[in-house]
């Protein structure tokens, strides 16, 4: 998986109650811009006419602007209410959206993608095969900002008509609610009343005669009062016609009649038609948007201008609509934890680099829908995970915000959906890449994918219109060097997600299966009435061979369930083998790849001349989980790709028997963590449950736990009733909401391992209640290589106060100092359960180190204290050796490598910390205390006569001396 929304588009519709209802979360971005605003105005204006326009009084301008076309108080009243309500239904969130913080607001985000003008030759010109690449502005026709769309034309005339059209994910949708929006605000003067409307809604009104009139007064109830003075509004009324390819036109005179009148009742269809031909309010200014496929719809003597909508071709395009996206304030959903200001800048300048170096993510972001996918997956990797989120739903939420209700051609008769199109074709490019572990493709392997199976005039027709509006969607040249002519798909995990949807929706099939599938459904057909017959005439005649018959024909269809049951198992198979294959055992957890492949791999790049990786798709198996979710399924049945509940369920238990099998196997941190993160993304407990029965060790040291790093394996494994034996999160950058994120998790652990994470005083409060909760069973706690100071350590014997699991606590190297080990000397008899103590390397002077050492001997169950590598003089030491072997029964001190004239029994456990900690302890410290302890070797090597304890000693000088070496200190 290598890199190198916009705001998606809108789908309306129809009825609508009388009062605003809050959006459905089942509805498309911008919910349904026709649905019909009726009732009373909300008390007071909406947030974005707040943050616009201050309060009421600032509309007094908008009344003395339509004062001219609309004198009377009442309708002045009534399109100024009408203005409230369409800017409070156009401000509101879809779920998708919501994520990005409680005030985050689509109106201060947005940035105008690139409108070039074309001419009506350019639109004649046959388009190449498979051009993806974006063809530069020609020279004379600049730029369009949105102000001057109807601006006059090059040769002086009023522009009264205007399409802007453009591929899927571009922005259309985008522009028109910006520019309802804008009108809303007063921002527009041009233009005193807007009426939009929908093409989708307007299309599944049938053949049904309405007037335009009532089309109005539908959709728009305050604008009942105004509809006798639309003829007089003139250009300075703007009709917004979105999704004009939703609609089949007709402007032959045979077969859509003249019509002039608002008010007569005519089909839908023949409404527009007639305010296009201008023939219906002649004088009114019309702006259109639609894919482009559907530009010919309109002949272009009724268009004055044409604008095709470019995208963000220009990367500094790009770079501000990250910079306003991702420099949200309150980016934490509601959690109450957001991403520090530091952070967001430091994502935003990593991302900012990486466009600049031309990688293919700037080739990407070319279109804004995709910019939007690029924040909303880094708000997932690196801000707190809103409940229930998944990688896989924001994939599947990105095609639903810009595929949802989307038919590839209005006028064909099989309606079919251009998800499932895409899904057919796409996903048979990417899942034939996958498996040949390839992300390159040739104009060849392209064509071979779109016209596989095609034969007749109709589907040479779906084929011409998926190249013009969505090929461009999923597939981009590629920009690396020596790959030009290769495409690949936009975004590396969409190759891998359109891979994972082709399997789960059953579309690979091989030709065995298909051959099969028709017979046993012709066998299933004719079967019953066959079976009777044969049943007569085994009773008339003496056939012995008709039994036989009559058997094989019901075998034949339970032989063909077999078949397909066979192969989800290869596919389960398959699978499972990418999961664990051995070669992706040291890189990065998929979640961290993700993060790199969008921000950039920090460092010299690969030189062009090196062998090339071999390809990783560990992403797709992952995939495969999360489509089978309950969720996802749900959206993809909007989209037009439904996944049978019986489909589901067998592929879920085909993956899980080969799950179960292989499942077991002890895998590398990072592994561990994609294990766990495809059980995130299928989301079923019980299935979970089931496979990790067995998991008793939870190793994921040295896996940087982001926010949702913690929130997969708190889901996952916290719900979980099996001990775990050991919980190892050493050196995994954890922080005090992680803690409290993995709380569930630690209370299932017997031993807990938190070395090496920085945690300081504040993280102790989170450590307190784990300990003092009535679930823990934690045995083992180590905390080494923690700043907990002595502030933590007060924090800490409150919750050991009332543990009564603990017995083994390592507190080595946690800036403890004198103060810390005093009042562990004063509150360790409220503890009754320790066994065994770390305190060593805490900077602790003799009279604390004695203090605890004599508290510690008092200690009814405690049986070893480490005080070494604290800052001991040699009396101290001395006095803490007589003190650890003075009377039976006490507590073990262990001070040094030597007791006495022998060897420690503990001297392979003090050099072994040392080398595990020798890169993050302070050198030339270590070095200091190394050399005490070798001396402390070499008097007691010349204190005895006993040659067994001379060899033993000289062994442990000769690993001291080496640990010296390694410091680049004097082993002599």
């Amino acid at each position: 998986m290598r890199w190198g929304h916009h705001l998606p588009r809108a789908s309306w519709g129809s009825g609508f109650g009388r009062a605003l209802q809050p959006p459905d979360e089942r509805i498309p971005f911008l919910i349904h811009w026709s649905w019909p605003l009726q009732g009373e105005r909300p008390l007071g204006p909406p947030r974005a006419f707040i943050r616009h326009h201050g309060n009421l009084a600032d509309s007094a301008s908008w009344s003395g602007r339509h004062g001219r076309l609309f004198p009377s108080a009442s309708a002045t009243e009534a399109i100024q209410r009408y203005r409230w309500n369409l800017a409070e239904w156009f401000s509101r969130l879809p779920r998708e959206e919501r994520q990005f913080g409680p005030t985050f607001a689509l109106d201060t985000v947005h940035v105008d993608p690139v409108i070039r003008e074309s001419t009506p030759d350019e639109l004649l010109r046959p388009p190449v095969e498979l051009a993806l690449e974006h063809q530069p502005p020609q020279a004379g026709l600049p730029p369009l900002a949105l102000s001057q769309l109807f601006n006059p034309d090059a040769s002086g005339r009023r522009v009264q008509t205007v399409v802007l059209y453009g591929t899927v994910g571009t922005g259309k949708s985008t522009l028109v609610r910006k520019m309802v929006l804008d009108w809303c605000y007063g921002r527009l003067p041009a233009f005193e009343l807007l009426i939009p409307f929908s093409c989708e809604d307007l299309s599944s009104l049938g053949p049904a005669p309405v007037s335009l009139c009532q089309l109005v007064a539908q959709r728009y109830t305050p604008l009942k009062k105004v509809l006798p003075l639309m003829a007089a509004a003139g250009s300075h009324l703007l009709f917004v016609l979105h999704g004009l390819e939703r609609l089949n036109l007709d402007f032959r005179l045979a077969g859509t009649g003249l019509c002039s009148d608002p008010e007569q009742p005519e089909e839908p269809a023949a409404i527009i038609v007639n305010l296009l031909r201008k023939y219906m309010l002649p004088e009114a200014s019309i702006l259109v948007t639609t894919r482009s496929s559907a530009i010919g719809r309109i002949p272009s003597k009724y268009v004055g201008r044409y604008g095709e909508i470019c995208g963000f071709s220009d990367t500094n395009l790009q770079k501000l609509y990250f910079q306003l996206r991702l420099n949200q304030p309150d980016c934490g959903c509601g959690s109450g934890v957001s991403a520090a200001p530091a952070q967001r800048d430091n994502l935003v300048q990593m991302l900012s680099r990486n466009l600049e170096g031309h990688h293919q993510i700037a080739a990407a972001c070319f279109l804004p829908s995709y910019c939007w996918l690029v924040c909303a997956t880094l708000h997932f990797l690196h801000a707190p995970t809103p409940a229930g989120q998944t990688l896989t739903s924001i994939y599947t939420s990105f095609l639903r915000l810009n595929f949802s209700g989307e038919t590839l051609d209005s006028t064909d008769a099989s309606n079919l959906s251009l998800m499932a199109y895409a899904a057919r074709t796409m996903g048979k490019l990417a899942y034939e890449g996958v498996s040949s572990r390839k992300t390159y493709f040739s104009e060849e392997d392209v064509c071979g994918c779109l016209e596989a199976g095609i034969k007749t005039e109709e589907e040479f027709q779906l084929l011409y219109i998926f190249r013009r509006d969505a090929l461009r969607f999923f597939l981009a040249p590629c920009v690396e060097p020596g790959r030009a002519g290769t495409f690949v798909f936009t975004v590396p995990a969409m190759q891998e997600y359109l891979a994972a949807l082709y399997i789960v929706l059953g579309l690979r099939k091989t030709t065995l299966q298909k051959v099969g599938k028709e017979v046993a459904e012709l066998v299933g057909r004719v079967g019953e009435d066959v079976s009777l017959v044969l049943g007569i005439m085994a009773k008339l005649l003496p056939l012995r061979a008709l039994p036989l018959l009559f058997n094989l024909i019901k075998v034949v269809p339970r032989v063909f369930g077999r078949m397909v049951g066979k192969s989800r198992e290869a596919v389960a198979q398959a699978m499972v083998l990418e999961m664990f294959r051995e070669e992706d055992y040291y890189n990065d957890d998929v979640l961290d790849q993700m993060g790199a492949s969008i921000l950039g791999v920090e460092g010299p790049r690969r030189h062009p001349d090196e062998p090339p990786e071999d390809e990783v798709f560990e992403l797709f198996p992952i995939f495969m989980g999360g489509l089978l979710s309950a969720h996802n399924r749900a959206v993809l049945a909007q989209l037009g790709c439904p996944i049978k509940n019986l489909d589901a369920l067998e592929n879920a238990q085909a993956i899980k028997k080969k799950l179960g099998k292989l499942g077991r196997q002890v895998l590398p941190p990072s592994e561990l963590l994609d294990h766990l993160f495809f059980h995130y993304e299928f989301q079923n407990q019980r299935f979970s449950a089931e496979v990790l029965s067995s998991l008793r060790q939870l190793n994921l040291a040295g896996v940087r736990m982001t926010p949702v790093k913690c929130t997969v394996v708190s889901s996952v494994l916290g719900s979980g009733r099996h001990a775990l034996d050991e919980v190892n999160l050493a050196s995994c950058q954890l922080d005090p909401a992680g803690l409290r994120t993995l709380m569930p998790v630690f209370l299932r652990a017997r031993k807990l391992g938190l070395q090496l994470n920085g945690l300081g005083p504040e993280a102790c409060k989170d450590l307190r209640d784990l300990l003092l909760h009535d679930q823990c069973q934690i045995t083992t706690l180590r905390l080494s290589n923690n700043p907990l100071m002595a502030a933590g350590v007060a924090l800490l014997m409150e919750g050991l106060a009332g543990n009564t699991s603990v017995t083994h606590l390592s507190l080595l190297h946690t800036g403890l100092g004198d103060e810390g080990l005093e009042l562990l000397a004063a509150q360790l008899d409220r503890n009754r359960q320790l066994q065994e103590l770390n305190v060593a390397y805490n900077g602790a002077g003799d009279t604390a180190a004695l203090a605890l050492a004599r508290a510690a001997r008092e200690h009814p169950s405690l049986e070893l204290l480490h005080l070494y590598f604290n800052e001991l003089s040699s009396e101290g030491r001395q006095v803490l050796r007589d003190l650890g072997g003075a009377a039976e029964g006490g507590a073990r001190v262990v001070v040094s490598l030597t007791e006495g004239t022998a060897v420690s029994e503990y001297w392979s456990v003090i050099l072994s910390e040392v080398q595990r900690n020798l890169n993050s302890w302070d050198r030339a410290r270590v070095q200091r205390h190394l050399e005490l302890l070798l001396r402390d070797l070499e008097d007691s090597r010349g204190a005895t006569l006993n040659p067994w304890r001379k060899a033993q000693l000289l062994r442990v000088e000769g690993e001291v001396r080496g640990l010296l070496e390694q410091l680049g200190g004097s082993g002599s």
